[in-house]
């Protein structure tokens, strides 16, 4: 899952039918607005869930919570749309994006439980269901739930629902775990317990697709909703203090060096261009 999908995945992937007749109309239709899976796509995603962790928390406990939500919202809602005004894919837009659904997505996850008073279980359920009924409409009305098929609007609009749906689920379902409910103790999982734990899982969907040819979208999905829990349990394990089983380096540094990862990671995409999806057509040749 950490190499690029093989020629022959494009040609399952590629919808010659979906393609309009006219030049201008058909650059424009292929130009892709998400990464390739490479091992720095999973990098890269596994440091924005856990940047999300440590910033959302670290501003929650350091401004009016409702400010940092409200803040946050806004930076959600100004990413989304500058990577949606995009023509093509731009490593900086795509992943600012993504960063701004991590921060907000883990403190909506927060007021969720502790301001309204939602179960993890409930939340997991509920956002379970929510990622189906995506699932369910995208495959629908487009035939597929690729990310080599992100060539139009509305299956970039479908994308993003799912990705903000997959990490709701993800959160919901790392805190479940972490509070030792899936055991039946009660006891809550250290931080590093709960991040083997989520290592374990997401090695699953790659042994399964390797091994036993899983599904390649289906394992990236899977795959996709485990790295929030991932990411997260490694922030806090470092971030909190060592009472409460992590290693108390603090909120506000923890996010200052995943800050500087996630930049220097992106430039190195951005520079190297090793994440852009090539043309279907070419793809095929």
């Amino acid at each position: 899952m950490g190499q690029p999908i093989p020629r022959r995945q494009y040609a399952m992937d590629f919808d010659a039918s979906a393609l309009p007749t006219e030049p201008m109309s058909r650059a424009i239709t292929l130009a892709r607005k998400v990464p390739e899976v490479t091992v720095f796509f999973w990098i890269a995603k596994l440091l924005t869930t856990a940047l999300g962790e440590s910033t959302s928390d670290y501003l929650v406990f350091h401004i009016n919570p409702y400010v940092a939500v409200t803040l946050g919202g806004i930076g959600l809602v100004v990413a989304l749309g500058l990577q949606l005004l995009t023509r093509r894919y731009i490593a900086w837009v795509y992943w600012l994006a993504v960063v701004m659904v991590a921060v907000f997505g883990t403190m909506a996850a927060d007021v969720l439980h502790i301001v309204l008073g939602v179960s993890y279980l409930d939340s997991t359920v509920f956002f379970a269901a929510c990622v189906a009924v995506i699932f369910a409409a995208w495959y629908a009305t487009e035939r597929t739930l690729s990310i080599h098929s992100i060539t139009t609007l509305r299956r970039e609009l479908f994308y993003w629902a799912t990705v903000m749906a997959t990490f709701a689920l993800g959160t919901a379902a790392g805190d479940l775990a972490a509070s030792g409910a899936l055991t039946g103790s009660g006891k809550p999982l250290g931080y590093l317990d709960a991040g083997l734990l989520f290592i374990a899982l997401f090695a699953l969907p790659a042994l399964a697709y390797w091994l036993l040819k899983l599904n390649p979208i289906v394992a990236f999905w899977f795959a996709y909703i485990i790295t929030r829990p991932l990411g997260a349990s490694f922030a806090d394990w470092f971030g909190k203090p060592v009472g409460a089983t992590g290693l108390g380096y603090g909120d506000g540094p923890v996010s200052l060096v995943l800050t500087l990862l996630i930049v220097a990671v992106v430039a190195y995409l951005t520079i190297t261009r090793v994440d852009v999806q090539r043309d279907p057509v070419h793809a095929r040749r």
